[in-house]
Protein backbone atom coordinates (compact mmCIF):
# COMPACT_ATOMS: atom_id res chain seq x y z
CA UNK A 1 0.00 0.00 0.00
CA UNK A 2 1.33 3.45 -0.90
CA UNK A 3 0.88 6.74 0.95
CA UNK A 4 -2.20 8.63 -0.17
CA UNK A 5 -0.14 11.76 -0.73
CA UNK A 6 3.43 12.59 -1.57
CA UNK A 7 5.36 15.55 -0.27
CA UNK A 8 7.32 17.18 -3.13
CA UNK A 9 10.27 17.49 -0.78
CA UNK A 10 10.72 13.73 -1.11
CA UNK A 11 12.77 14.42 -4.25
CA UNK A 12 15.28 16.29 -2.12
CA UNK A 13 16.01 13.15 -0.15
CA UNK A 14 16.83 11.01 -3.19
CA UNK A 15 15.72 7.50 -3.92
CA UNK A 16 18.68 5.86 -2.19
CA UNK A 17 17.62 6.71 1.39
CA UNK A 18 18.26 3.72 3.68
CA UNK A 19 15.32 1.70 4.88
CA UNK A 20 14.22 2.42 8.43
CA UNK A 21 15.62 0.08 11.02
CA UNK A 22 13.30 -2.24 12.88
CA UNK A 23 13.82 -0.11 15.99
CA UNK A 24 12.76 3.01 14.09
CA UNK A 25 9.74 1.16 12.75
CA UNK A 26 8.68 0.18 16.24
CA UNK A 27 9.19 3.76 17.42
CA UNK A 28 7.05 5.14 14.57
CA UNK A 29 4.18 2.92 15.76
CA UNK A 30 4.49 4.08 19.38
CA UNK A 31 1.04 5.49 20.31
CA UNK A 32 2.55 8.04 22.70
CA UNK A 33 4.84 9.33 19.95
CA UNK A 34 1.87 9.61 17.60
CA UNK A 35 -0.31 11.46 20.13
CA UNK A 36 2.56 13.74 21.08
CA UNK A 37 3.19 14.73 17.46
CA UNK A 38 -0.48 15.45 16.85
CA UNK A 39 -0.68 17.73 19.88
CA UNK A 40 2.61 19.53 19.14
CA UNK A 41 1.54 20.33 15.60
CA UNK A 42 -1.94 21.27 16.83
CA UNK A 43 -0.37 23.84 19.17
CA UNK A 44 1.77 25.21 16.32
CA UNK A 45 -1.40 25.73 14.28
CA UNK A 46 -3.38 27.16 17.20
CA UNK A 47 -0.69 29.67 18.11
CA UNK A 48 -0.06 30.71 14.52
CA UNK A 49 3.44 29.30 14.17
CA UNK A 50 1.95 27.34 11.27
CA UNK A 51 -0.29 30.02 9.80
CA UNK A 52 -3.51 29.46 7.81
CA UNK A 53 -2.76 28.60 4.20
CA UNK A 54 0.90 27.84 4.83
CA UNK A 55 2.40 24.72 3.30
CA UNK A 56 3.74 22.36 5.95
CA UNK A 57 7.39 21.38 5.54
CA UNK A 58 7.76 17.73 6.45
CA UNK A 59 11.54 18.03 6.45
CA UNK A 60 11.44 20.89 8.97
CA UNK A 61 9.02 19.09 11.28
CA UNK A 62 10.94 15.80 11.07
CA UNK A 63 14.12 17.65 12.04
CA UNK A 64 12.40 19.62 14.78
CA UNK A 65 10.80 16.62 16.46
CA UNK A 66 13.49 14.06 15.53
CA UNK A 67 11.05 11.68 13.87
CA UNK A 68 10.78 9.92 10.53
CA UNK A 69 8.20 10.66 7.84
CA UNK A 70 5.91 7.79 8.84
CA UNK A 71 4.72 9.03 12.26
CA UNK A 72 4.65 12.62 10.98
CA UNK A 73 2.36 11.72 8.11
CA UNK A 74 0.11 9.73 10.43
CA UNK A 75 -0.14 12.81 12.65
CA UNK A 76 -1.00 15.00 9.65
CA UNK A 77 -3.76 12.56 8.67
CA UNK A 78 -5.30 12.93 12.14
CA UNK A 79 -5.15 16.72 11.88
CA UNK A 80 -6.68 16.48 8.41
CA UNK A 81 -9.58 14.48 9.83
CA UNK A 82 -9.95 17.20 12.49
CA UNK A 83 -10.24 19.84 9.76
CA UNK A 84 -6.97 21.61 10.57
CA UNK A 85 -4.81 20.36 7.71
CA UNK A 86 -5.54 19.82 4.03
CA UNK A 87 -3.59 16.99 2.40
CA UNK A 88 -3.11 17.64 -1.30
CA UNK A 89 -2.17 14.67 -3.52
CA UNK A 90 1.42 15.02 -4.77
CA UNK A 91 1.68 18.47 -3.18
CA UNK A 92 1.99 17.77 0.52
CA UNK A 93 -0.09 19.38 3.24
CA UNK A 94 -1.26 22.88 4.07
CA UNK A 95 -2.85 24.45 7.11
CA UNK A 96 -6.55 25.02 6.46
CA UNK A 97 -7.47 28.69 6.04
CA UNK A 98 -11.15 29.08 7.02
CA UNK A 99 -13.08 31.96 5.48
CA UNK A 100 -15.16 34.36 7.51
CA UNK A 101 -18.28 32.48 6.44
CA UNK A 102 -16.67 29.20 7.53
CA UNK A 103 -15.99 30.72 10.95
CA UNK A 104 -19.51 32.12 11.19
CA UNK A 105 -20.94 28.65 10.72
CA UNK A 106 -18.44 26.99 13.06
CA UNK A 107 -18.98 29.51 15.86
CA UNK A 108 -22.75 29.19 15.46
CA UNK A 109 -22.50 25.44 16.00
CA UNK A 110 -20.01 25.88 18.84
CA UNK A 111 -22.38 28.28 20.58
CA UNK A 112 -25.11 25.63 20.56
CA UNK A 113 -22.73 22.93 21.83
CA UNK A 114 -21.33 25.16 24.57
CA UNK A 115 -24.82 26.17 25.64
CA UNK A 116 -25.93 22.56 25.90
CA UNK A 117 -22.81 21.59 27.86
CA UNK A 118 -23.60 24.38 30.33
CA UNK A 119 -27.17 23.18 30.77
CA UNK A 120 -26.03 19.64 31.53
CA UNK A 121 -23.08 20.65 33.71
CA UNK A 122 -25.18 22.92 35.92
CA UNK A 123 -27.21 19.89 36.92
CA UNK A 124 -24.48 17.26 37.02
CA UNK A 125 -21.42 19.05 38.40
CA UNK A 126 -20.33 18.04 41.89
CA UNK A 127 -19.33 20.59 44.49
CA UNK A 128 -15.75 19.46 43.99
CA UNK A 129 -16.03 20.10 40.25
CA UNK A 130 -17.28 23.61 40.90
CA UNK A 131 -14.50 24.24 43.41
CA UNK A 132 -11.96 23.38 40.71
CA UNK A 133 -13.67 25.82 38.34
CA UNK A 134 -13.43 28.47 41.06
CA UNK A 135 -9.68 27.87 41.38
CA UNK A 136 -9.17 28.07 37.61
CA UNK A 137 -11.29 31.21 37.43
CA UNK A 138 -9.08 32.88 40.04
CA UNK A 139 -5.96 31.94 38.06
CA UNK A 140 -7.55 33.23 34.86
CA UNK A 141 -8.33 36.57 36.47
CA UNK A 142 -4.72 36.83 37.65
CA UNK A 143 -3.58 36.27 34.07
CA UNK A 144 -5.98 38.94 32.86
CA UNK A 145 -4.71 41.46 35.40
CA UNK A 146 -1.14 40.66 34.36
CA UNK A 147 -2.21 41.01 30.67
CA UNK A 148 -0.78 37.54 30.07
CA UNK A 149 -2.92 36.55 27.10
CA UNK A 150 -1.13 33.24 26.49
CA UNK A 151 -1.71 31.85 29.98
CA UNK A 152 -5.22 33.33 30.06
CA UNK A 153 -6.17 31.54 26.85
CA UNK A 154 -5.17 28.09 28.08
CA UNK A 155 -6.81 28.50 31.50
CA UNK A 156 -9.93 29.73 29.72
CA UNK A 157 -9.90 26.61 27.56
CA UNK A 158 -9.41 24.42 30.63
CA UNK A 159 -12.53 25.92 32.21
CA UNK A 160 -14.63 25.24 29.13
CA UNK A 161 -13.19 21.71 28.91
CA UNK A 162 -14.05 21.07 32.57
CA UNK A 163 -17.65 22.15 32.00
CA UNK A 164 -17.85 19.93 28.92
CA UNK A 165 -16.44 16.95 30.85
CA UNK A 166 -18.92 17.50 33.68
CA UNK A 167 -21.79 17.45 31.17
CA UNK A 168 -21.12 13.72 30.88
CA UNK A 169 -22.39 13.34 27.31
CA UNK A 170 -20.08 11.41 24.99
CA UNK A 171 -21.91 12.42 21.81
CA UNK A 172 -21.70 16.07 22.82
CA UNK A 173 -18.00 15.75 23.60
CA UNK A 174 -17.32 14.18 20.19
CA UNK A 175 -19.21 16.89 18.32
CA UNK A 176 -17.52 19.59 20.42
CA UNK A 177 -14.07 18.24 19.61
CA UNK A 178 -14.90 18.19 15.91
CA UNK A 179 -15.66 21.92 15.95
CA UNK A 180 -13.46 23.38 18.68
CA UNK A 181 -10.13 22.47 17.09
CA UNK A 182 -11.12 24.24 13.88
CA UNK A 183 -11.70 27.58 15.63
CA UNK A 184 -8.94 27.52 18.25
CA UNK A 185 -6.44 29.34 16.03
CA UNK A 186 -8.88 32.16 15.29
CA UNK A 187 -9.70 32.44 19.00
CA UNK A 188 -6.06 32.47 20.02
CA UNK A 189 -4.86 34.95 17.41
CA UNK A 190 -7.71 37.45 17.38
CA UNK A 191 -6.72 40.93 18.53
CA UNK A 192 -9.41 41.67 21.10
CA UNK A 193 -9.51 45.05 22.77
CA UNK A 194 -8.96 45.40 26.49
CA UNK A 195 -12.62 46.37 26.84
CA UNK A 196 -13.77 43.16 25.13
CA UNK A 197 -11.27 41.12 27.13
CA UNK A 198 -12.64 42.59 30.38
CA UNK A 199 -16.18 41.84 29.20
CA UNK A 200 -15.19 38.20 28.56
CA UNK A 201 -13.87 37.94 32.12
CA UNK A 202 -17.16 39.31 33.45
CA UNK A 203 -19.02 36.74 31.37
CA UNK A 204 -16.94 34.02 33.01
CA UNK A 205 -17.78 35.46 36.42
CA UNK A 206 -21.47 35.18 35.53
CA UNK A 207 -20.97 31.63 34.28
CA UNK A 208 -19.38 30.66 37.59
CA UNK A 209 -22.20 32.20 39.64
CA UNK A 210 -24.81 30.37 37.58
CA UNK A 211 -22.93 27.12 38.07
CA UNK A 212 -22.85 27.70 41.81
CA UNK A 213 -26.59 28.42 41.82
CA UNK A 214 -27.35 25.40 39.57
CA UNK A 215 -29.16 27.50 36.95
CA UNK A 216 -28.94 25.41 33.75
CA UNK A 217 -31.05 27.50 31.36
CA UNK A 218 -29.36 30.79 32.22
CA UNK A 219 -25.92 29.17 32.13
CA UNK A 220 -26.61 27.72 28.68
CA UNK A 221 -27.69 31.13 27.44
CA UNK A 222 -24.62 32.99 28.71
CA UNK A 223 -22.25 30.34 27.40
CA UNK A 224 -23.78 30.52 23.94
CA UNK A 225 -23.65 34.34 24.02
CA UNK A 226 -20.04 34.19 25.23
CA UNK A 227 -19.01 32.21 22.14
CA UNK A 228 -20.91 34.46 19.75
CA UNK A 229 -19.42 37.57 21.35
CA UNK A 230 -16.01 36.09 20.61
CA UNK A 231 -16.98 35.57 16.98
CA UNK A 232 -18.12 39.19 16.71
CA UNK A 233 -14.66 40.28 17.90
CA UNK A 234 -13.01 38.02 15.33
CA UNK A 235 -15.34 39.30 12.59
CA UNK A 236 -14.42 42.91 13.39
CA UNK A 237 -10.75 41.97 13.46
CA UNK A 238 -10.87 40.23 10.06
CA UNK A 239 -13.02 42.94 8.49
CA UNK A 240 -10.65 45.66 9.67
CA UNK A 241 -7.66 43.72 8.36
CA UNK A 242 -9.37 43.31 4.98
CA UNK A 243 -10.16 47.03 4.75
CA UNK A 244 -6.60 47.91 5.70
CA UNK A 245 -5.23 45.79 2.84
CA UNK A 246 -6.87 48.01 0.16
Amino acid sequence: MTDDYTDPQDSLLGSAAPAASSAEGRRSRDPSLHRGLVEKIRVMITEGELAPGVRISEIDLCDRFAVSRTPLREALKVLSADGLVEIQPNRGARVVAPTLEDLRGLFGVMGVLEGYSGELAAVRMTDGDIARIEDMQAQMVESFLAEDRHTYFYINQAIHDAILAAAGNDALALAHRGVSGRILASRFNSHVSMARWAAAVREHDTMLRLLQMRRPIELGQIMRAHIMNKFESIERDLTSAGEASF
